[in-house]
């Protein structure tokens, strides 16, 4: 084998060409990192922060209500639980309302599903959409929704079902509201603890 300079300078240029290319992936794990950092940093700003001496004060204000006796919501009158003009937080879903409240920092004016507080959260749940679009203004009786997305709506009931306490149905226009006992109440809110 001869060497004629040729391939001692390919072996050096490979080896620089290795260093440029191991550089350049130093330089962009130190950038996604950076940007990791960043993102963290404003999830904690726009979330942390909430938990401060204000989020604390809200969850205990919402902390102190009590328990809520059990009765029928119109759409209208469900609106008035949003949490902004009343500390207390409700939504419906598959028409039952549940008191959210101890979720605030979810369901409240601030939280990232505080859009359906107050409202019939069933379409913007069935479809993963937590746009103003999912929401309806009169009553939605979900009968366009696909059966997947009704057994998704299914779900939630239950979840909602297992973490909140359920204070009533959601009324369809014309209907007339359940007149509860405070039998029924207490009975249904101790089988939930």
């Amino acid at each position: 084998m001869a060497d004629d300079g040729q391939e001692r300078l390919r072996t050096e240029g490979g080896r620089a060409g290795g260093a440029v290319v191991a550089g350049g992936e130093m330089l962009l794990s130190v950038g996604l990192l950076a940007l990791a950092l960043l993102a963290a940093y404003r999830l904690y700003l726009r979330w942390g922060t909430r938990n401060g001496p204000g989020g604390a004060a809200r969850q205990g204000e919402a902390a102190a209500l009590p328990r809520m006796k059990r009765r029928d919501f119109s759409l209208e009158q469900l609106r008035e639980f949003d949490g902004a003009r009343n500390p207390r937080i409700l939504l419906a879903v598959n028409g039952k309302v549940f008191d959210v409240t101890k979720g605030s920092k979810f369901y409240g004016p601030e939280g990232p599903y505080g859009i359906f507080a107050g409202r019939d959260a069933s379409r913007g749940l069935a479809t993963f959409c937590l746009d103003k679009d999912a929401l309806r203004d009169e009553y939605d009786d979900l009968s366009d929704l696909n059966a997947v997305q009704m057994e998704s709506v299914r779900e939630w009931e239950m979840q909602f079902k297992e973490k909140y306490d359920y204070v009533g149905r959601l009324l369809k226009p014309g209907e007339e509201p359940s007149e509860y006992t405070d039998e029924e109440d207490t009975k249904d809110h101790t089988k939930q603890e």
